[in-house]
């Protein structure tokens, strides 16, 4: 058996599934990251290589090849702008609606955009608590922050609630201009 094989699209490195061929491309688990997979994936098979993380748990937890493997969706972090009113910062979803209205995509600033090892929200919430990946910033995941999870089929958002998370839409507020509505 050679140390490094492709088999229906999975990419098997020394016995280990380190990842899959999607697309022309090749998504690999940074685990396994070295020259030599490296080398085999561009050089010999000519293809593109991207290191998501996530993909070795994905996987070895599956059974149904390629197909059936979860998608590793994209992360996004919103938080309060610090200029937004502090009456808006920390409040559950409920109190938000009485008080200000839906939650304002302009209010809000990136504080993170990258993948990460889950789409679980309660792992992102603890991840965001306790183990800042490297590239946020912003504060610990709090009430009234959005997480974005982003695949091919598009967006959802969460906001972080009193208990859990409440999906709802997160798109800028509509201003009027010279009479015609726009998106900011």
């Amino acid at each position: 058996m050679p140390g490094i094989h492709i088999k229906k699209d999975i990419i098997i490195f020394y016995g280990n599934t380190a990842g899959y061929i999607t697309g022309g491309k090749a998504v690999v688990d940074p685990v396994f990251h070295c020259g030599e997979l490296n080398d085999f994936l561009a050089v010999k098979q000519g293809l593109a290589v991207e290191w998501v993380n996530g993909v070795y748990d994905r996987l070895a937890n599956s059974t149904f090849g390629i197909e059936g493997i979860p998608e590793i969706k994209s992360c996004r972090i919103y938080q309060l702008k610090p200029e937004v009113d502090v009456m808006m910062k920390f409040i559950g979803y409920d109190e938000l609606l009485k008080s200000f209205g839906r939650p304002d995509r302009q209010k809000y600033r990136v504080v993170y955009d990258g993948q990460i090892e889950t789409d679980n929200l309660d792992a992102i919430f603890e991840k965001f608590n306790l183990h800042h990946p490297p590239g946020f910033r912003g504060h610990s995941l709090s009430i009234s922050d959005v997480i974005e999870l982003r695949g091919k089929d598009g967006s959802e958002f969460h906001y972080v609630d009193r208990f859990g998370f409440k999906q709802i839409e997160f798109s800028p507020q509509k201003e009027q201009q010279s009479g015609q509505s726009i998106n900011l």
